[in-house]
């Protein structure tokens, strides 16, 4: 979108009415729809079940694990290292990308206006991306 806004506004059209609907407007009334139409389609019996709340819970479980796991490993390894990194860029090494980037990036910046670690917890994410696809692999051939 940001790509198509930029070759707008180079014909000196202004686009800025349309990114805000794409992002705002257009965003919320599709996320809107798809909780209703899943809403709607779904009984409490395939819902409330143990499956789907250990479904829910293990996955409360694997993020806890996985942002204290890469906070605990930063620490450990800025024990034996000249060079510091910042925790922070350990909790961004799950797999939800950009969000959690942002997320420490803006706490980073909170107590350090000069502190950007943007660049850093994105490389970290893009790690738990591949991770996670070679996690998923490696459990299906297990499994298959």
């Amino acid at each position: 979108m940001l790509m198509f806004g930029n070759l707008i506004k180079e014909i000196g059209t202004d686009t800025s009415r349309l990114f805000d609907a794409a992002a705002n407007s257009i965003m919320n009334a599709a996320t809107i729809f798809l909780g209703l139409s899943v809403g709607a389609t779904m009984t409490s019996e395939a819902f409330l079940n143990w499956t789907t709340i250990g479904i829910v819970v293990g996955g409360f479980l694997a993020f806890a694990l996985s942002i204290s796991g890469g906070i605990f490993f930063v620490k450990l390894f800025n024990l034996f290292s000249k060079k510091k990194i910042n925790p922070l860029i350990g909790a961004t090494g799950l797999s939800a990308v950009p969000m959690a980037s942002r997320v420490c990036n803006e706490i980073a910046t909170k107590y350090d206006p000069k502190n950007h670690v943007l660049n850093y917890c994105m490389s970290s994410n893009i790690s738990g991306v591949i991770g996670s696809a070679v996690a998923a692999g490696v459990l299906i051939s297990f499994l298959g």
